[in-house]
């Protein structure tokens, strides 16, 4: 059963997360940031991540903590899910166009995390999400996920494609890399025979 659930409480937010990879990308997203809600179920539809996501976060300071925390949770819940990874493929790469956007997403499930990210917009919000937490956000998924994430805007005009191929681009990379490989016969892919430190 590769799935997780994480419950998180701070006096910022409070958060319960659950996950399952081998689901069919069936979602419920509620974190109180519209635009927020419809990447991390954009996310789900498009790696078949089954994605459970309900946060109450301190909005009336601002967007900050509950864009962060909604990341870490769903990073931990990822991890756990995947447990000593076994049989995974490992690798997810993904082009994600949308109309005149292009991006480019490569990840692998190492257990290092660390974010490339070579993309940007052109204006201050999406819908009432300030765009200058997405990159925040996948900052702090692949760091509690332990991923080593890049991310790339080849190109486009359209901020609200630009933010779409790039999450859609990370949901297929995922759905690669979380997938398991029967040829590897549960084996751990590495031959450090682990992944991570």
């Amino acid at each position: 059963m590769r799935n997780a659930r994480i419950t998180r409480k701070t006096k910022e937010t409070a958060i319960d997360i659950a996950v399952d990879l081998d689901g069919n990308g069936t979602y419920e997203v509620s974190t109180g940031i519209g635009f927020l809600d419809h990447m991390v179920e954009q996310f789900s539809k498009h790696s078949l991540i089954d994605v459970t996501m309900k946060i109450d976060g301190d909005l009336h300071v601002d967007q900050h903590h509950t864009t962060e925390d909604s990341a870490i949770a769903l990073g931990q819940a990822l991890s756990e899910a995947l447990g000593d990874k076994a049989g995974i493929g490992r690798y997810g790469v993904a082009y994600s166009p949308m109309d005149e956007t292009l991006a480019r997403v490569a990840l692998d499930i190492s257990g290092r995390p660390f974010l490339v990210w070579k993309a940007g917009f052109g204006q201050e919000r999406l819908g009432e999400w300030d765009t200058e937490l997405i990159e925040h956000w996948f900052h702090s998924v692949a760091q509690a996920a332990g991923i080593t994430l890049h991310v790339e805007l080849l190109y486009g005009q359209n901020n609200h494609h630009i933010c779409e191929a790039i999450y859609k681009g990370f949901a297929r990379a995922m759905r690669q890399a979380v997938e398991t490989d029967p040829r590897k016969g549960g084996a751990i892919p590495s031959t450090k025979g682990r992944l991570g430190g």
